[in-house]
């Protein structure tokens, strides 16, 4: 069998489940890849800003790198904005849903607050509270994001920077990415080829 039978999942086997698992880990094994290509499509448009959402990408990286930080933030610092493509005004929960399973949480709680935080430096042109990042100050992760913003994401956008390529990070990508994600993942059990009880015979059961 080569592609599961069934058109809904309570008409589902094992044997189709253990045949869907195989693909969905070859398929999860291969995210890096998948990530890099997403990474390159922020190239080109520079929406208006000095330097294009790519190169401030590998800016904001390498300047993370340069700063002594781990692997891991790293890789965070590359991907912090790869949902620009898809989701402009929400791209912080984008990258945030796609480094979650590799990644430390709190360098999750960072990416996903990093665009409140780094609206420090320019919320105010807008008529909005600059110190609206003070509400997480009590927060665990609350100086790492600070420092993030400050020090690597909000002066990534110079031209004249001497930015790292794209290959100074691939082993480091490869690293956090083919991690087995956080919780492991599950597999079919041997003993699981009987159908589940009717709801019914099951609700009659409980009584």
């Amino acid at each position: 069998m080569t592609q599961a039978r069934f058109a809904r999942f309570d008409q589902s086997t094992a044997e189709e489940w253990r045949l869907i698992d195989r693909h969905f880990r070859a398929y999860q094994s291969d995210a890096c890849r998948r990530v890099l290509a997403h990474l390159e499509r922020l190239k080109g448009d520079t929406h208006g800003y000095p330097v294009d959402r790519y190169e401030h990408c590998l800016q904001t990286a390498t300047r993370a790198l340069r700063d002594g930080a781990d692997e891991e933030t790293v890789v965070c610092a590359l991907l912090h904005d790869i949902g620009d493509d898809l989701a402009p005004a929400n791209h912080a929960e984008i990258a945030a849903a796609i480094l979650e399973p590799f990644v430390d949480p709190l360098n999750v709680w960072m990416i996903r607050h990093h665009e409140l935080f780094q609206g420090y430096h320019y919320r105010h042109f807008f008529g909005q509270d600059r110190h609206a990042r003070e509400a997480y100050r009590d927060h665990p992760a609350y100086a790492r994001t600070v420092r993030f913003c400050d020090d690597w994401d909000q002066t990534s956008f110079d031209p004249d920077y001497d930015t790292l390529p794209l290959d100074a990070f691939l082993p480091m990508i490869e690293n956090v990415m083919g991690r087995e994600p956080f919780g492991g993942l599950p597999s079919v059990v041997e003993d699981s080829d009987s159908s589940p009880e009717p709801l019914a015979n099951a609700q009659e059961a409980s009584r």
